[in-house]
């Protein structure tokens, strides 16, 4: 995808390996890093997440700068169809509604540019700024995955898996 969307706050564009020492700089944030593995070299990490194919990664752009990254990937089976998203944004710009807006903004464009009638999402069971976030657009708890992501201190961690029905879009408040 090289399409560009426009939110409210913020723009999502194709990430380009020229940001690469900015979100690597975001994923080391403690608050970022404590959501989001990597290892220790975050420069590789992030160069590897572009590399993955199964996925469209876009910069979160916000007052012209970097402020995170949002991914997306899909199930092509006909029979199960439907996408997920991904997101992390600088610790220093949480509260501001930029995620929502992030997070909207593509799943706006999921549904209505690509037809999916599903969006998931997977936050950290524990994570309630990241599942008010997610609710503030539309989507909704389905249920806990057990032991479902390691965390950086090598344990186990609950996630909450959640998802938007095309119908169940908010648009901005």
């Amino acid at each position: 995808m090289r399409t560009t969307l426009r939110g409210r706050y913020v723009v999502l564009r194709p990430t380009d390996p020229s940001d690469i020492p900015a979100l690597a700089a975001i994923r080391k944030k403690p608050e970022v890093y404590a959501r989001w593995r990597g290892g220790h070299d975050l420069v590789a990490a992030v160069t590897e997440d572009l590399a993955e194919p199964d996925s469209e990664k876009l910069t979160i752009v916000h007052e012209g700068a970097v402020a995170g990254m949002i991914q997306w990937s899909a199930e092509a089976d006909p029979d199960y169809r439907h996408c997920g998203i991904d997101i992390y944004l600088d610790a220093e710009l949480h509260g501001r509604g930029l995620g929502t807006d992030a997070v909207r903004t593509l799943a706006r464009h999921l549904i209505h540019d690509h037809g999916y009638h599903r969006v998931v999402i997977d936050p950290a069971a524990d994570n309630a700024a990241a599942i008010r976030c997610y609710r503030k657009v539309g989507f909704r708890p389905v249920g806990i995955m057990r032991s479902y992501e390691r965390g950086p201190d090598g344990t186990w961690h609950d996630s909450l898996l959640m998802d938007l029905l095309a119908d169940e879009l908010t648009e901005d408040c």
